[in-house]
């Protein structure tokens, strides 16, 4: 096994005698720093450190600024924090701060490894190498701070086999995320098997998740493993799980119960070795009143819930998302598109997006069709991106009509300022010249609009 790294901020020696022998006889190894900013370089120049222990205790390391500089070096990694108050306050605002955990000093050997020990299956599937870890959570692509905290708290239950339900509406990327648990979990070697519960006829959908023997009804002409045999040693992946018949429910919360399965035609159990992550966007809770799912198996599945907010409740990565999804169709089909105007960016920020990132996805894929300019104007927008009652952007003669937009004058002085500067990548002179003025008279219009 490759070692792995645990760093210590601390400048209390016995905090660094009581963290070694707590790893001794470990495959981790301790990087001690005795102030803040030698951990973070420290952390910037290793490629090993798996989890960060901060000690505050004394006062010389300010453990709030130190996990905020941590999380921008690598926002994934795990954060111990060591304090001298023995308070639900002071765990609590390391929580809040970005912590995983808190302990006060002083503290023995005996009280620290538990600690310690809930990161010690990430580690050992660490192997090494970080970005393989977090490679599935790359994908995810975010700004908004909601999602960073939901990616963070993802990758800590990935570093357990506890069953994890992801709710949210349809098309904010549910299965992503359970691809990304997949990947950040020590069954990352193993399969991932999905099975969409919603799209498999009621009367299949017990022989597809448990298999079945030669022979077990009319068309059974050879024996197929369900998607539980399929998954061995990965992880199974249920979406939709709202979407299941009752039959299958109580099949299936036997089978997390006992973690077994009884193919169809079989008289013997098969014992199988996995991780289950549902997902639904229906609300559960509802339908277990309504008499249409169990409330034993909800528990069953409820062990942690991640819910991801839709697109509309993070407006900020809209942007971010639609440029990722630009750069991998230009470079899976090419395309001349490589950027946005402000004013369409407008109107898609406008959007409701009831499909979410999908919609996003069938956006973009559709303006690479139609598209046949370097960037996107309002007008290559589908025609469900204008209101219905909206003038059209084309006045009577053929030209664009600036009324249209329902900007004022500053408004619209300020969004033409702003896509020149886009456009130039923020460099003024050639902002100016796009737009025709002196350096002297934009830079006064953008001081007017608060523009940098």
């Amino acid at each position: 096994m490759h070692p792995s790294t645990f760093l210590l901020i601390s400048a209390d020696p016995n905090s660094h005698r009581l963290l070694e022998e707590t790893l001794s006889g470990t495959h981790h190894s301790l990087l001690v720093s005795r102030s803040a900013n030698e951990g973070l370089e420290s952390l910037s120049r290793s490629q090993d450190v798996v989890c960060a222990v901060i000690d505050e205790s004394g006062g010389q390391i300010h453990g709030r600024t130190v996990i905020s500089e941590i999380l921008k070096l690598a926002p994934l990694i795990p954060i111990i924090v060591l304090g001298e108050t023995d308070s639900a306050r002071a765990a609590v605002q390391a929580l809040q701060d970005g912590a995983n955990d808190y302990l006060a000093k002083p503290f023995t050997v005996e009280a620290l490894r538990p600690v310690l020990a809930r990161f010690e299956r990430r580690t050992a599937s660490h192997s090494g190498d970080r970005s393989h870890q977090e490679e599935g959570f790359d994908r995810l692509i975010s700004l908004s701070p909601q999602m960073q905290l939901l990616k963070r708290l993802a990758l800590e239950v990935a570093a357990t086999d506890a069953t994890v339900l992801i709710t949210g509406e349809s098309g904010t990327g549910k299965e992503l995320f359970a691809k990304a648990i997949h990947l950040g979990s020590a069954r990352s070697r193993g399969p991932f098997v999905a099975l969409n519960c919603g799209g498999i006829p009621e009367h299949l959908i017990e022989s597809e998740l448990f298999g079945y023997q030669r022979g077990a009804f009319t068309d059974a002409k050879h024996a197929k493993q369900g998607r539980f045999q399929s998954a061995a040693g990965g992880t199974l992946f249920l979406d939709e799980i709202g979407e299941m018949s009752p039959s299958a429910q109580a099949k299936l919360l036997r089978v997390l119960e006992t973690h077994e399965v009884d193919p169809l035609g079989d008289t013997r159990s098969v014992p199988v070795n996995i991780r289950v992550v549902a997902a639904t966007n229906e609300d559960l809770p509802a339908q277990i009143k309504a008499g249409r799912f169990r409330l034993d198996l909800y528990y069953r599945l409820n062990v942690y819930q991640l819910r991801i907010p839709s697109l509309r409740e993070r407006p900020e990565d809209l942007e971010p998302i639609f440029h990722a999804f630009l750069e991998s169709s230009r470079q899976a089909h090419g395309h001349r598109i490589r950027g946005i105007t402000q004013a369409a960016l407008m109107r898609l920020q406008r959007h409701d997006w009831p499909g979410n990132v999908r919609e996003l996805h069938n956006v973009v894929e559709g303006l690479t069709i139609t598209c046949k300019q370097e960037m996107v104007t309002v007008d290559d927008l589908p025609s469900s991106f204008r209101d219905p009652a909206e003038p059209s952007p084309r006045s009577s003669h053929g030209e664009l009509s600036l009324l249209a937009f329902g900007l004022s004058l500053q408004e619209m002085e300020k969004k033409i300022l702003e896509e020149a500067l886009y456009k130039a990548a923020g460099n003024v002179t050639e902002a100016s010249r796009l737009l025709k003025m002196t350096r002297n008279t934009l830079r006064y219009r953008m001081a007017k609009h608060h523009l940098t």
